[in-house]
């Protein structure tokens, strides 16, 4: 198995995920390229969501399918956004409502207590009933910035300073951020997991 179909349809996350599994010598195929379009993420954890969008895509190829479900978990505000984090401003809102709406909540909130992590869970269903779904998670710890710094990256990564580097996520390039991001652990270790799978044979 060579090729894998990514049940996502977001730009970002696709090419980070492209990124590294052409490591692995392994094509991944956008679900964009059988005209499907996004699931209702209705579940209340990262693992329900993820399973979701990946049993979606997986029924309406009979392919195997990964996908991942993430967000910012902020400390002052109790978790949130977390599994919110993609329609923290409202459902169709962009990343520059959501990252407004998220300085405004911390505003006036000190550096110390503006800690928070990025937490991916990634999943490989072998088909869309899987009675045993491959599971990753990957975390990351920063802190909220006070206002956007950096070109690159996506979504609340102009906002995250990376513990330990003191940059922003978003002045990181593609390759640095796919070694150290909540995104690039996960999928490593789903990687790790499926290769480890003699029915696979990555």
């Amino acid at each position: 198995m060579k090729k894998v179909l990514i049940a996502s349809n977001n730009s970002g996350k696709l090419r980070e995920i492209e990124a590294i599994l052409s490591v692995y010598g392994i094509s991944a195929i956008p679900q964009s390229a059988y005209e499907i379009g996004d699931a209702d993420e209705t579940g209340l954890t990262f693992v329900e969501n993820a399973l979701i969008k990946a049993r979606h895509a997986a029924t309406l190829t009979g392919l195997p399918a990964i996908a991942d479900d993430s967000g910012l978990s902020v400390d002052a505000l109790d978790g949130a956004p977390g599994v919110f984090s993609a329609r923290y401003a409202g459902v169709g809102a962009g990343t520059v409502a959501h990252n407004k709406k998220l300085l405004s909540a911390l505003e006036g909130v000190p550096r110390a207590q503006r800690t928070a992590h990025f937490r991916c869970v990634m999943v490989f269903l072998r088909q869309p009933f899987d009675p045993n779904p491959l599971i990753a998670e990957g975390r990351w710890p920063g802190r909220i910035l006070e206002e956007a710094s950096g070109e690159g990256g996506f979504g609340y990564d102009p906002l995250f300073e990376v513990d330990g580097l003191l940059v922003s996520a978003a002045s990181l390039s593609p390759r640095v951020k796919n070694q150290q991001s909540h995104r690039g652990q996960a999928l490593r270790q789903l990687v790790d997991l499926i290769r480890a799978d003699p029915f696979l044979g990555l």
